[in-house]
């Protein structure tokens, strides 16, 4: 796979997990096209507390299916 975590970030205290808001960022979609994916389970969240948050593995998973449905 792509180097680890810590060194893509540039910083040995990357975070564990997003908030919906990150991800959003991180796609290039609106807050409210992102909280539509996490409440259709599109995109893999948990709840933590009040909020909602994504593992970035969760993220990529989602990318590979959208290019992989896009593929075909």
């Amino acid at each position: 796979m792509s180097e680890p975590r810590e060194l893509r970030a540039g910083s040995l205290l990357a975070p564990k997990w997003y908030s919906v808001a990150q991800v959003a960022q991180m796609l290039g979609y609106g807050l409210s096209k992102t909280k539509m994916l996490v409440a259709t389970g599109e995109l893999r969240s948990l709840k933590d507390g009040k909020y909602r948050r994504i593992l970035p593995e969760w993220v990529d998973e989602y990318i590979e299916r959208r290019v992989t449905e896009g593929a075909a």
